[in-house]
């Protein structure tokens, strides 16, 4: 038994487990409704401040862009007066140079009538020529400057026409905005219900491909071979090629009644992998999370500081973001195109100087072996060289011996062959007497 007691009278009652577990249930399920209709009625109120402060915001822009055209206007028609007027007097400062330029041609053809009398009427005749040639030559003068005030009215006419056209455009282009604010207040305020946040935006970019991203390829992405894969790819190339933009997109939403709550945040390092994997440029997160952040809340968030080229945008924001990125990628595409040269001008020198480099390298083992070569052949050759002075020096040797030898052959007779041998002295003897 549980005892429950009364906080006015100070009574405690008894009542069993089951009863007791009712109770509690019931002043449970109240608090809890009373939490979620003050958090509903939170929640509408900053949608619908947020709501008038867009609205209040685009009325303050259009009414400074329509004084400023209105300003232009006026600088335009004061620009056609003083040109007007300049034209005038232009056309009176003509007219007055040529009546100046005939008095004075009159006046000299005067006084050449005085000088030459006997030829009055011809004089008469080639000065009225003359005069009549000036006049018709200032008339087509003053016809050309009509003309060109005339161009130069219709030029002005034109250009305040397509201001004003220019004007009307941007306002219809804010009534469609506000519209669409407004019914993306109704749908954000029941959750986008009947379509997920992925095909929100599939649906808001198809809307806007054909006149404002022709060129552009915006699909899902499907490859998971490196273990992950984000949502869709945004990429566009320029005419010649060169790759414009590429974007990594990654939705992200939860119903209220999830249990555990996520962060933008939690999402960041993977969608930055992502990115890195599909060789994206940037990484956006569309995201409806953290519907309470005022940060978030407050549009296109850049989230660089964690990890670079991020960010985190609502879905209102989601064409925006395309826009904002891709103007910058065109602002910079020159700089691409002109990076891209220079890094195949790189590459080409970088090729050359390996080309280069490897016919040193291979160059400098044929020498090495060549010079190898040679000096083994001229070692062989020094000890050849060797070899032949040493059988030099021994022929030599041998040709003194040879010719100390005949000379001692020379030198030698019966006389010193028996000098001091009696007997072979008496056997020459007795030989000579027998002779």
């Amino acid at each position: 038994m549980n005892e429950i007691k009364c906080p006015h009278c100070g009574q405690v009652f008894k009542v069993s487990e089951s009863e007791y577990n009712e109770i509690v249930n019931q002043v449970r399920d109240e608090v809890m409704e009373k939490d979620l209709k003050r958090r509903e009625e939170s929640l509408r109120n900053e949608l619908e401040a947020k709501y008038q402060k867009d609205l209040i915001l685009n009325n303050t822009q259009s009414q400074n862009k329509t004084n400023a055209l209105e300003a232009e206007i006026k600088e335009l028609k004061a620009k056609l007066e003083n040109a007007a007027s300049k034209a005038e007097n232009d056309k009176k400062v003509a007219i007055m140079e040529a009546k100046e330029s005939l008095n004075e041609e009159i006046n000299k053809l005067r006084q050449e009538n005085v000088k030459l009398s006997g030829d009055v009427k011809n004089a008469q005749l080639v000065a009225k020529n003359d005069a009549q040639k000036l006049i018709n030559d200032k008339e087509n003068e003053i016809r050309d400057l009509k003309n060109q005030l005339e161009n130069k009215d219709e030029k002005n006419l034109l250009a305040i026409k397509n201001l004003k056209e220019k004007h009307d455009d941007e306002l219809k282009a804010k009534d469609e905005q506000i519209a669409y604010f407004k019914d993306l207040k109704s749908k954000m305020s029941t959750k986008l219900v009947g379509e997920t946040l992925e095909q929100h935006c599939l649906i808001q970019f198809n809307g806007m491909r054909a006149y404002s991203f022709p060129n552009a390829y915006f699909e899902k992405d499907n490859d998971a071979t490196s273990g992950s894969k984000g949502d869709f790819i945004y990429r566009e190339n320029a005419e010649d090629g060169t790759e414009l933009l590429s974007i990594m997109f990654e939705m992200k939403n939860e119903n209220d009644t999830t249990a555990s709550k996520h962060k933008n945040e939690d999402f960041f390092k993977e969608l930055d992998k992502d990115r890195k994997e599909k060789n994206c440029e940037y990484a956006v997160l569309v995201s409806l999370l953290e519907a309470d952040s005022e940060l978030y809340n407050a549009g296109i968030v850049d989230v660089s500081y964690r990890y670079p080229k991020m960010f985190v945008v609502r879905p209102q924001c989601f064409l925006s973001i395309i826009g904002l990125l891709r103007n910058a990628a065109l602002s910079s595409l020159e700089s691409k195109k002109e990076v891209a040269r220079l890094r195949q001008e790189n590459l080409d020198v970088t090729e050359f100087e390996c080309k280069l480099q490897d016919f040193q390298q291979k160059f400098s083992q044929n020498y090495d072996l060549a010079s190898r070569k040679f000096n083994s052949a001229i070692e062989e050759i020094d000890k050849t060289i060797d070899h032949l002075q040493k059988v030099k020096e021994n022929l030599i040797s041998s040709e003194r011996n040879l010719r100390l030898a005949n000379d001692k052959a020379s030198d030698l007779s019966v006389k010193k062959l028996t000098r001091g041998n009696k007997t072979m002295t008496e056997a020459f003897n007795a030989l000579k007497k027998d002779e």
